[in-house]
């Protein structure tokens, strides 16, 4: 279909529809250096997000598929908004005020990302207003996947002058109810489907991680990272450690841990630092989250091909899943994720993006 130009340089084109008929489009923001993010009002996905290298070249830094069928599959939840409960729910279940809800087993006995139809396979309503932004909201009612309350959610993707995507979350209860977003885009800074990820430099600004027992439920403990591998307050390579033989990366399969960030207050605060040395890009997460998940997509095969006709191996991209931590409904030690009528939910994250001439 054509694309349909806004004075706000929001650009507007079908994707396709859901099996019921109901129309899903794209909404593309360009900013005035010509960086671009593409999202879908299906599951909110970035479906597409070009950044220049240090030659000023724009390459696509996330995993997708090029046609709008692609999505209606099960996971790996590319570039989608994840909710009800993003990460994982230990035995599918959870109390609150006294009450035990049943959520989907989708993780082995754990329910993950929301359940069998979370936010990442619901359509959103979109508006754009000013500038380079789009606003998705959606209703998820009372007993979805096993939640309580009747949740109006709000995620508004903005796409500013120094090359950051801010995603900003809001959201609203008429009863007590649990809460997790975040987005899950999986990064290739060296270009989606070129190649692993392994040789990517990372920094996470956190002394503490959430180890995991087997079936990938953190244990409840806050383990120092000095001396192991997921110590990256200074930056290391995501191949240098990643098969040491560790017993968490065993678990894992790679990374795929919750970290503790150092945190000195409410406001957004720098959570990690990725840099691609072949292409310059940088990669900066900002959060007001307490947490961050790292993961190192272990789970592709090379059974999926993507956008361009590439085919996504294993290890070929990072996640940087802002967030509170796994199974917080059940381990009252974590902060809290319970969100209650006449409260409002509110965290932001920044992906932003540079380069380092340094070659």
């Amino acid at each position: 279909m054509s694309t349909v130009a806004c004075a706000s340089k929001v650009n507007i084109r079908r994707f396709g529809q859901t099996p019921s008929g109901e129309a899903v489009d794209l909404y593309t923001l360009t900013n005035g250096k010509g960086m671009e993010a593409t999202i879908s009002t299906y599951g909110g996905v970035v479906v597409s997000l070009k950044v220049p290298d240090r030659t000023g070249t724009l390459g696509d830094v996330v995993l997708g598929f090029d046609r709008f069928e692609g999505y209606l599959k099960p996971p790996p939840y590319f570039g989608a908004i994840v909710g009800r409960y993003g990460n994982r729910i230990a035995h599918a279940k959870f109390t609150l005020d006294g009450v035990e809800y049943a959520l989907a087993k989708n993780n082995g006995e754990n329910s993950l990302h929301g359940g069998n139809r979370g936010f990442d396979k619901r359509l959103w309503t979109a508006t754009h207003g000013t500038g380079q932004s789009l606003e998705l909201t959606y209703l998820s009612k009372d007993g979805e996947e096993g939640y309580p309350g009747n949740l109006s959610t709000t995620v508004t993707y903005t796409l500013t002058g120094n090359n950051e995507l801010r995603i900003d979350y809001a959201a609203t209860t008429d009863k007590d109810t649990v809460l997790n977003l975040t987005n899950h885009s999986y990064f290739n800074l060296a270009g989606q489907g070129n190649g692993d990820v392994l040789g990517h430099q990372v920094t996470i600004f956190a002394d503490r991680f959430t180890p995991v027992d087997k079936t990938m439920i953190p244990t409840g403990e806050l383990r120092n990272v000095q001396g192991t591998p997921f110590d990256f307050r200074q930056p290391h390579a995501i191949g240098e450690r990643i098969d040491s033989g560790d017993e968490q990366l065993l678990l894992g399969r790679g990374y795929d841990h919750n970290f503790v960030l150092n945190r000195a207050g409410p406001g957004l605060e720098l959570a990690a630092r990725v840099a691609e040395p072949k292409t310059g890009r940088v990669l900066e997460v900002l959060t007001t989250e307490p947490g961050v998940q790292f993961y190192t997509s272990n789970f592709l095969d090379g059974t999926l091909t993507g956008k361009g006709g590439k085919v996504y191996g294993p290890r070929s991209a990072f996640c940087l899943e802002t967030q509170h931590f796994p199974d917080s409904p059940n381990k009252p030690d974590f902060p809290s994720v319970v969100l209650k009528p006449g409260g409002h939910y509110l965290t932001t994250t920044v992906y932003r993006f540079s380069t380092d001439s340094r070659r």
